[in-house]
């Protein structure tokens, strides 16, 4: 594992596991301006000033991994190809059934059906495990770096997104204390 791989372009790069991302966004749009909106806490929720930097820092962060993914081939063959693409079949597989969750949930109504009956921020795991098997399965000290950079800022989102939730859901507290943050 080296800090920084051959950087080159090519068809059998990190993309392929990033662009699940992409997908994934196609989906929210297609599914209505309703699903769109309520995929994001609206700019006016409070949020002090390192909660906006750390929101700009993590999705400029996820955007330069996404660029790197292009430029960082896959090391196949290898354990770490293998251990990485396990984990983006764990991370794909959580966010293909919480974008299904997520879409099929009336607007008006707590997300806590599906995989959100054990996990309140399914999408951001499946974030983690995509990027770190990403990262793993290339081989890639600094995208491992970036990834975990993101998901902490990712994590900082969801406790932005959980305060919240908790003034405009009336049953979010007992769901709260009910489903664990992550797993």
């Amino acid at each position: 594992m080296s800090l920084i791989p051959a950087f080159k372009a090519g068809l059998w790069n990190a993309w392929i596991f990033m662009s699940v991302f992409l997908l994934q966004m196609l989906v929210m749009m297609l599914a209505g301006k309703r699903i769109r909106k309520r995929s994001h806490v609206p700019e006016d929720a409070r949020r002090s000033n390192f909660e906006k930097y750390i929101s700009i820092v993590g999705n400029l962060v996820w955007l330069a991994a996404l660029v790197y993914s292009v430029f960082l081939p896959f090391q196949t063959g290898s354990i770490w190809f293998n251990t990485g693409l396990s984990l983006f079949i764990i991370g794909f597989v959580i966010l293909a059934i919480a974008t299904f969750n997520f879409i099929n949930t009336p607007v008006d109504q707590l997300i806590s059906n599906g995989i959100y009956r054990f996990s309140r921020h399914p999408m951001y795991l499946a974030t983690f495990f995509i990027c770190m098997g990403a990262g793993i399965a290339s081989a890639s000290w600094l995208f491992i770096l970036l990834s975990l950079i993101m998901i902490y800022c990712f994590y900082q989102e969801a406790l932005i997104e959980e305060r919240y939730c908790l003034k405009i859901y009336s049953d979010y507290r007992e769901y709260l204390n009910r489903v664990p943050r992550w797993l």
